[in-house]
């Protein structure tokens, strides 16, 4: 198989000329034949002025090409797409299909014989896994790592889950603008991504436990210098894996590497966005995730991370209490430590050399848990045909077991526009519903699960109620929310039937989600309804190709055509 320069080489008709012209053109940058005869490791620069949790991308980029030097190799830095939450219109997941594309396609379209992908925020390592397990090149993945805690008032701040408690206690009146304000500029005192266990952590840790970045990937702060060896030490291991042509995906990413992720995620407290993201990654191979398995393994796997928002602590103190290879250490059997990992040996290597941290508390035993069960519980019912989640470690214990009546927001604009008046009708027992947020509906999903609570409800001191919706939320958030109901709203699924003043049943030990209408009245409203039309949005270009191509949540929201079958 051809290697190096002469790997994929460009259509002329012939392939001297092609391979000529080729070197022709790259040596007008000073390249010598030495150096483009070495194997080659493509590096994905996704640094960009409007992503801050890439701020660091030009030094790790960097070390990454340090390391494939050292190794004798040749390192090819290119761009991709980059994604941050904050930046990304409508919402950050109806992008990150076109990012595995963009990844995938200049994988595939440029020669090189291994690949290092570094991101970190929430959608961007999704999105180059999701690539890396199509192209099936060899890969290292290098995560940005989470940025360091800020402080207000002598309290520790992490980006985000502080800044929805105080941003809530804004809105309630009890901080001002002047306050909100300081918080703002304290809230993400560095690069990297939030330093709570949200979805960009959540993800960092899931993939170190896949096996496909270095041990301690996951943990070590963006700002530290450790950060950097990492990513010089996966340039080296990128080399390797180019000259010797594997460890693959497809030889990493098996059904056990896929059920430690699952493990991982629901002992972290992780995100619910990481079951979506898994699922789309999975979709990409063989295997696939089944939120039941997924449910049961969160029965039986104890929340261990003392983290935020399930506890509360942050990244850096997870990462030195000794990071993923202590939790996994900690997790013991749960894990089938025989999984190979890019490092070129198994997770019980891993697991071997975790180190001890005398006094710890941050990473728990499973006899000493932060939770006795997983963070994420999947719900059923006549509300959820498909199901739905809860990161019922982030709840409040006394509603998951609850009956209230409905108040039906019918889109975004909609839950602006009424949330806060004055006279609308909610009291604290009532579930607020929102609708039309799906894969489809908003577009894009958006993390718009966590419903703010009313003002004048925020103002008599409510601080949670059962919020449920067809959407995401971040996870950094907390609460007692029911998300990603599918099918969706605007798919046709039984959300849309919701009525304000109807009746719903929340019921996490018995894994359900109602609504206690009878079917009757349900058969009439759907009968009323009519099909879905298509939305102004969709009409071209890449919106055009999502509409008609999106998966739902439980298939993890790829587009249909990308999907591998088994």
């Amino acid at each position: 198989m051809s290697k190096g320069l002469r790997k994929g080489l460009t259509s002329y008709g012939d392939a001297g000329f092609s391979l000529f012209l080729r070197k022709a053109f790259i040596k007008a940058m000073g390249y010598s034949d030495d150096a483009l005869d070495r194997p080659i490791v493509g590096i994905t620069n996704t640094g960009s002025d409007y992503n801050p949790c890439h701020g660091n991308m030009p030094a790790l980029v960097e070390a990454a090409k340090r390391g494939v030097m050292l190794a004798g190799a040749m390192p090819m830095v290119f761009p991709t797409i980059s994604i941050h939450e904050s930046f990304a219109h409508p919402t950050s997941m109806f992008l990150r299909n076109l990012m595995a594309m963009d990844t995938e396609e200049m994988i595939r379209a440029q020669p090189m014989d291994a690949v290092i992908v570094i991101g970190g925020c929430d959608k961007t390592l999704p999105a180059q896994i999701m690539a890396a397990a199509s192209v099936d090149l060899p890969t290292v993945v290098v995560p940005v790592g989470p940025m360091v805690v800020g402080h207000h008032k002598g309290e520790v701040l992490g980006a985000c889950t502080d800044c929805r408690r105080l941003w809530s206690a804004h809105r309630a009146g009890d901080i001002d603008e002047e306050e909100i304000g300081e918080v703002e500029g304290r809230l993400a005192p560095s690069v990297g991504t939030c330093m709570v266990m949200g979805t960009a952590s959540t993800i960092a840790c899931m993939t170190e436990a896949l096996g496909l970045s270095l041990p301690m990937s996951a943990t070590v702060p963006a700002p530290h210098a450790e950060r950097v060896r990492i990513a010089e030490a996966s340039g080296r291991r990128a080399a390797e894996m180019a000259r010797t042509g594997g460890p693959r995906p497809s030889e990493i990413l098996t059904p056990a590497a896929f059920r430690n992720a699952q493990v991982v995620l629901q002992a972290i407290g992780g995100s619910t966005n990481g079951i979506v993201h898994l699922t789309a990654i999975a979709n990409r191979t063989p295997h696939k995730i089944d939120l039941d398995s997924f449910d049961a393994i969160g029965r039986a796997v104890p929340v261990l991370v003392d983290l935020k928002p399930s506890g509360d602590h942050y990244m850096e103190h997870f990462h030195h209490a000794g990071g993923m290879p202590k939790l996994l250490q900690q997790l013991g059997t749960l894990i089938d430590l025989d999984a190979p990992t890019v490092a070129g040996g198994t997770l019980r290597d891993v697991v071997a050399a975790a180190e001890e941290v005398p006094g710890q508390t941050v990473i728990r035993s499973p006899t000493d848990p932060i939770k006795p069960v997983g963070a994420v519980a999947v719900l059923h019912g006549n509300l959820a045909p498909r199901g739905a989640v809860i990161k019922h470690s982030a709840a409040t214990p006394a509603l998951l077991q609850h009956t209230g009546r409905a108040v039906v927001f019918e889109s975004t604009a909609d839950m602006a526009a009424r949330i806060d008046d004055p006279d609308l009708d909610v009291r604290a027992d009532d579930v607020l519903v929102l609708r039309n947020t799906g894969p489809k509906g908003a577009p894009g999903m958006p993390e718009a699960g966590y419903l703010p609570i009313p003002r004048k409800l925020g103002r008599q001191g409510v601080k949670d109620m059962v919020r449920i919706s067809d959407a995401r939320m971040s996870g950094t958030a907390f609460g007692t929310i029911v998300l990603h109901i599918t099918p969706e709203s605007a798919d046709g699924g039984p959300l849309a039937l919701v009525r304000t003043g109807d009746m719903i049943r929340l019921d996490v030990a018995a894994r359900r989600i109602d609504m206690l209408v009878e079917d009757a009245e349900l058969a009439r409203r759907r009968a009323a309804l009519g099909a879905p039309a298509e939305p102004a949005w969709a009409a071209r270009g890449y919106a055009r190709l999502y509409w008609a191509s999106v998966l739902q949540a439980d298939e993890g929201c790829d587009f249909d055509f990308m999907r591998r079958e088994p």
